[in-house]
């Protein structure tokens, strides 16, 4: 079944442990939430082979979601697990590029060169920072009322843990699947944003929309969790969109695809999904390959003017791309 209590954590950081030669290490992080004290437990290593975990960061990170995270109040706040809110999924939100995680070992001597070290520079950063606000997704545990944290001493004990992608595990770990439950860390500075996302090597990314779990015949992700031969990721790509023609409404958005595989693609059967889940079909036409072509956005598909999001599925409602947007001046075209 899917997280108990998911949700995200809004608060100061207050200080940071690192932790190394456990069976299960974490990097620990004290969160002072209006008064009351949190601990976010962020794996760094993993309990399965491969062990190290996937990683990426984005330093100037922007998103449609982000206007509902400034409106929080400092504490945990339940989210609801479903497209349009502030929940996270990273193969539905179209949060970041897949291609660009790395993994890290968890700890190794030297400077900057595990994930200790990557998470020390943004959480230390923020700590030093008092206009700074560390946004963590995951599942609650607490209070415990008799309990003082292990970690950090405080009590009652207090805490957020699954900082990481929560679907397509294995099968191990299958009963934590769900969609619109992913973990992270988002933390806001006066001039930007900085958003951290890690994942398990072993976990699948095309899930089933409903449950979570890995989908039948998708093949094991590639070392380092890069899409696998007979993963269909970015054969064709979202390159452009114009999301705000000039005029009234009912307005003609349209959006520019790129296949960039060597041979044509059929697009019959595909789809595209705005952020609220609607879907629509593409027309019947083939794509040469290397040829781009702009088409027509579907009815009942919306891209709002005010932040967005655009998704490719293909016949087996396989994601094949995603963007995401936050403005569109009208009469502009979007590039991504």
């Amino acid at each position: 079944m899917p997280l108990k209590s998911y949700g995200v954590l809004t608060g100061r950081i207050r200080g940071q442990r690192r932790e190394s030669n456990t069976d299960s290490p974490h990097y620990q992080i004290q969160v002072d939430a209006a008064g009351t004290q949190f601990r976010i437990a962020v794996n760094v290593l993993s309990a399965q082979t491969p062990a190290e975990l996937l990683y990426t960061a984005d330093e100037d990170f922007t998103h449609p979601i982000l206007p509902g995270l400034t409106a929080l109040p400092e504490g945990f706040t339940p989210l609801n697990s479903a497209p349009g809110g502030r929940a996270l999924d990273f193969i539905r939100g179209n949060l970041f590029d897949r291609t660009t995680l790395r993994t890290l070992p968890s700890d190794k001597p030297g400077p900057d060169n595990d994930l200790a070290d990557k998470l020390d520079h943004y959480v230390q950063r923020a700590a030093a920072d008092p206009t700074a606000r560390l946004y963590a997704f995951g599942q609650r545990w607490g209070p415990e009322p008799t309990t003082p944290d292990k970690i950090f001493g405080f009590a009652p004990g207090n805490g957020i843990h699954d900082i990481h992608m929560n679907q397509g595990n294995s099968r191990q770990f299958a009963g934590d699947d769900g969609v619109w439950q992913d973990g992270a860390l988002l933390l806001s500075f006066p001039d930007r944003w900085v958003a951290v996302f890690l994942a398990f090597q072993n976990q699948s990314w095309h899930t089933d929309d409903t449950t979570g779990h890995t989908l039948p015949g998708i093949p094991p992700a590639a070392p380092g969790g890069q899409p696998a031969p007979g993963e269909p990721d970015h054969q064709v790509r979202i390159i452009a969109a114009l999301v705000n023609p000039t005029g009234p409404a009912p307005e003609a958005e349209t959006v520019t695809l790129l296949n960039t595989t060597v041979a044509a693609v059929d697009l019959t059967g595909w789809k595209l999904l705005d952020r609220a889940n609607h879907d629509g079909p593409l027309p019947r036409l083939v794509l040469p390959a290397g040829d781009a072509v702009r088409i027509p956005v579907p009815t009942p598909v919306t891209l709002g003017n005010h932040g967005g999001t655009i998704t490719l599925l293909n016949p087996d409602g396989l994601k094949v791309d995603g963007v995401a947007y936050t403005t569109a001046p009208e009469g502009r075209t979007l590039t991504f």
